[in-house]
């Protein structure tokens, strides 16, 4: 009945999805070209009905979870003992991932980014990155990480394809790194970002969660890093997470951190792309850039164009929404390609224009799960907490 329905619903959505495709036109082989473009846009397929919303937004950008595991305890991440860890036969298989990536890039996902958890704890790590490098047509592979255990595999990973790197640090001193992680490992995280300029690795990412009494003090410290790093250091709202006691209090916003910007330098708006989650500004004579992650204070939903897998293989639309499907189940049912697009089509449609305001996502901190789940394209599932604000960044 379960593979019957969803076949039944699948012969549906790719009957609309082939109209969709045959409704479109290219410049025909005959037209003579004035550039190499014209070849181009002969050569360009239709983007893939099941990964385009009601509100047009066309998700070309993939972000897996491989791990729920993680080498540091951070304040706003997760309690100091850990989360309740999933059994390891619910989370996605290497073959389960590259399955499931595969099939998101022939529907036109051009970027895949791993994120956990810490990606780098999976034993497997370096083998599903070398394979998920490997898929055809898929054009950015990146990694959001701690880069506590990442120095010494950046070389072979820049072999294997690694085109951007973020890199998650909340401060440059010891000793309050060690109270916001709750280990050691602040030099380590240096050389990571050190090795990753030595070996090229294209895209280097700060990722700095600003909290109120803990290190808005350090702003300018990090701008200072731009000045003769080729990175972009990002300064990230303060969000809700399950277990972190969010207060509006701790919040760090948007203006409060562009006026101590302000206050030592002069700064250059620099033009966005569509789905960039920063405003990213230039400071005259820096090699770096600085950007700004507002979800609380202006989200940037309506630009999204992202696509979540969680580790245990549900399929999440939004980072704020409460609803999910698992496509891990439907693999382990042994559902054809035609099928998963079918649920995938559905769940993408089912996309909101925009997250909650921010008085809703305080009101759910400290529910004991942060998400509501329930029946959900055919599958019944309960929507764990999210453990790790890597979901965004």
């Amino acid at each position: 009945m379960f593979v019957r329905a969803l076949r039944i619903r699948g012969a549906s959505v790719l009957g609309r999805s082939m109209r969709f495709h045959s409704s479109l036109s290219v410049p025909s082989a005959n037209t003579t070209p004035s550039s190499a473009r014209w070849q181009a846009i002969r050569s360009a397929k239709p983007f893939s009905e099941f990964l385009t919303d009601t509100f047009n937004r066309q998700h070309d950008y993939l972000r897996i979870s491989i791990t729920e595991r993680c080498n540091l305890r951070c304040l706003y991440c997760m309690p100091e003992e850990g989360v309740e860890l999933s059994p390891s036969d619910k989370l996605l298989t290497t073959d389960e991932i590259l399955r499931i990536a595969r099939l998101f890039v022939s529907q036109g996902v051009t970027k895949i980014r791993l994120t956990g958890g810490e990606p780098t704890v999976r034993k497997d790590f370096m083998d599903l990155f070398k394979q998920l490098g490997e898929i055809p047509g898929l054009k950015e592979l990146c990694i959001t990480s701690n880069g506590i255990a990442l120095p010494r595999k950046l070389p072979l990973m820049k072999e294997y394809g690694l085109t951007g790197l973020n890199l998650s640090l909340d401060t440059l001193i010891d000793g309050k790194f060690m109270l916001m992680t709750r280990r050691k490992g602040l030099s380590q995280v240096l050389k990571c970002l050190d090795k990753a300029i030595e070996v090229g690795i294209p895209n280097v990412k700060v990722n700095t969660v600003v909290m109120k009494g803990q290190n808005e003090d350090e702003i300018l410290d990090f701008i200072d890093m731009t000045r003769d790093k080729p990175i972009e250091v990002r300064f990230i709202e303060y969000m809700p997470f399950d277990g972190n006691k969010w207060s509006e209090q701790k919040m760090f916003t948007y203006k409060q951190i562009m006026d101590t910007v302000k206050s030592r330098y002069p700064v250059e708006r620099l033009p966005g792309k569509n789905g960039d989650t920063a405003k990213v500004f230039k400071i005259p004579g820096h090699q770096g850039t600085f950007g700004a992650i507002t979800s609380m204070t202006s989200n940037f939903c309506s630009t999204c164009t992202r696509l979540r897998i969680t580790c245990d293989g549900n399929l999440k639309v939004c980072l704020f929404g409460n609803n999910e499907v698992s496509l891990r189940d439907m693999v382990r049912h042994n559902a054809s390609d035609d099928e998963l697009l079918s649920v995938i089509g559905k769940a993408v449609k089912n996309k909101k224009e925009k997250h909650a305001g921010i008085g809703e996502l305080e009101n759910m901190k400290n529910r004991p799960m942060i998400l509501i789940g329930g029946l959900v394209f055919l599958c019944f599932h309960t929507i764990k907490p999210i453990s790790h604000v890597q979901w965004l960044i």
